[in-house]
């Protein structure tokens, strides 16, 4: 292959890839931006779906890309809990007090931190899986689910053991009390997330595969 050839393979690469981040960041931003779809509230916090294109962008482009868009749902986070907040926001937001208890650099952390190693965790459990099960879509939902999952433990997690205390006083719970509250959160909005992401994921990459092969069918 000529030197010329190489070039324009390369910049036809880049300019896929280009293309399809710009998609997903175009769902990202959509999410945020419409009220209760990519942030629903569920009492004094809220149920997301903001992990979705995180995920979908891993799969099909890479643990960067996800990385990458993970920053955008984590600074969607620090923006809505910063600007609109609730009163268990300060998690969230170094930059907000609430009641007397404010936000710190762990805000931070866990308003953006998890977020991004949700792309990097979906990736890589994706490839484990494929290569496990030989099923592409079943493995993309399996993905889905545990990445969800354990993004949901990073985040609750995160909360409990930086937060603990101040977390319990904003939710009027006794500290002792904290660590059922936040198990809580996570059996029923992480599932709830879970089962979302799992099912979209699947739909998303089979019917992506089927149109990948008629593309290929009609060339």
């Amino acid at each position: 292959m000529s030197e010329v050839s190489k070039n324009s393979l390369s910049t036809r690469e880049k300019t896929r890839k280009l293309t399809m981040f710009s998609m997903f960041l175009t769902l990202e931003l959509l999410l945020f931006l419409v009220p209760y779809l990519g942030y629903i509230p569920v009492g004094p916090i809220n149920a997301t779906t903001l992990h979705i294109p995180v995920i979908l962008c891993a799969i099909f482009m890479g643990p960067a890309y996800g990385a990458g868009l993970g920053f955008v749902f984590g600074l969607s986070s620090l923006l809505k809990n910063t600007f609109m907040p609730t009163i268990t926001s300060f998690v969230f937001s170094p930059f907000v007090e609430i009641g007397g208890l404010k936000g710190n650099g762990w805000s931070l952390w866990i308003a953006i931190g998890p977020r991004i190693l949700l792309g990097v965790i979906a990736y890589y459990l994706f490839v484990a899986l494929a290569k496990a099960i030989k099923k592409p879509g079943l493995a993309a939902g399996l993905a889905a689910a545990l990445s969800t999952f354990i993004h949901t433990l990073m985040v609750m997690g995160s909360i409990y053991l930086f937060f603990g205390k101040e977390y319990a006083q904003a939710r009027q719970v006794a500290e002792s009390a904290v660590l059922g509250l936040i198990g809580g959160v996570i059996a029923v909005n992480g599932v709830a997330e879970l089962i979302v992401s799992a099912i979209l994921v699947f739909v998303v990459y089979q019917v992506s595969k089927g149109f990948m092969k008629k593309r290929k069918t009609n060339a």
